[in-house]
């Protein structure tokens, strides 16, 4: 679904928004897609790895990527459509959220096949 909604928001952005917000939102809502995309990737790995090696760090991880998308990505979203600037204090909770779904995803990859 985050995969979907990351093309759907990127051509929103390039065509509905072009034009109607200033070039540095414009960036910010584009920063927002690609992250989003990005990181629909990755919850796919995460989901990958769960069903093939069921360690919990995999669930974790994607978790984590999904809480990162909201906070990060849609922060960012409603910064650039809003203007109202204290949204951008969420938006380094997303990143958190991001950095430790890696490290999840690692740690889930690093352990392979071995217990939980």
């Amino acid at each position: 679904m985050a995969g979907f909604a990351g093309v759907a928001l990127g051509a929103f952005g390039a065509h509905a928004l072009k034009g109607r917000l200033a070039p540095d939102m414009l960036a910010v809502f584009d920063t927002a897609t690609r992250y989003e995309l990005v990181h629909a990737l990755a919850i796919f790995a995460a989901a990958w790895g769960l069903a093939h090696w069921r360690h919990r760090a995999f669930a974790a991880a994607g978790g984590l990527f999904v809480i990162g998308i909201v906070l990060f990505s849609g922060s960012l979203y409603a910064l650039a459509l809003s203007g109202i600037a204290a949204l951008g204090a969420i938006t380094p909770f997303g990143g958190l959220a991001f950095l430790t779904g890696w490290l999840c995803l690692a740690a889930g990859a690093w352990r392979g096949g071995k217990a939980a």
